[in-house]
């Protein structure tokens, strides 16, 4: 197992699985916000690769948060797994989509910052994370991009539980995870500094690539 010492150095190990990707104009890095923005980073330098973020909000089961019933994505995407929500009620539902909307317009307000909204059209999207625990994210962010028009998708991580890799590559092209430890815990697990990523570090990132 390798722990690294933190999310830059965790972009620069993911950075060299990548590398056919490079100088590719199809390609965009898409970093989840928050904490795979710092990772996504050194990968979009790396690449020669443009970057941006994916705002994604997980709709959680009210009694369950950690489950997740769909996702809300820029530009009015909804991604639902009817199976799960139907079991919610409507009233429950509205309250939940309610709270995480107004979150992604506050973020997506602040990162894209006057730039135009996230077009993925004819674009291979490579979404990077800091790590995979469950993976119901990185998986609400494949079928995001996918409805936002990306032709091809492939999620990137330093580290992620086998039973999420397993999961996303179902859903994505491609999974690339520098590790997948068996006894995996969590993704903290595995970084000496994963301090919570700040919306100023966001823009940071977004500032230095552009």
């Amino acid at each position: 197992m390798t722990t690294y010492r933190d999310r830059t150095e965790a972009g620069r190990d993911l950075a060299e699985r990548l590398t056919d990707l490079a100088s590719r104009p199809d390609v965009i890095v898409l970093g989840l916000v928050r904490g795979g923005v710092p990772v996504a980073r050194v990968i979009a330098d790396r690449l020669g690769a443009p970057l941006d973020v994916l705002v994604v909000r997980k709709l959680g089961v009210p009694w369950a948060p950690e489950v997740a019933y769909g996702a809300l994505g820029p530009g009015g995407v909804q991604v639902l797994n009817d199976v799960v929500a139907g079991r919610i009620s409507e009233n429950d539902r509205a309250q939940v989509r309610r709270r995480e909307q107004a979150e992604l317009e506050r973020r997506e307000q602040r990162y894209r910052a006057g730039r135009p909204p996230l077009d993925l059209t004819g674009r291979t999207a490579v979404i990077v994370d800091d790590g995979l625990a469950t993976g119901a994210t990185a998986r609400a962010a494949v079928q995001v991009a996918r409805h936002l028009g990306a032709t091809g998708v492939l999620v990137a991580v330093p580290v992620g539980s086998e039973q999420a890799y397993e999961m996303l590559t179902d859903t994505a092209d491609t999974v690339v995870s520098c590790q997948l430890p068996p006894d995996f815990t969590a993704v903290g697990a595995y970084y000496d500094d994963f301090h919570e990523v700040a919306d100023d570090e966001v823009t940071q990132a977004l500032t230095a690539t552009a």
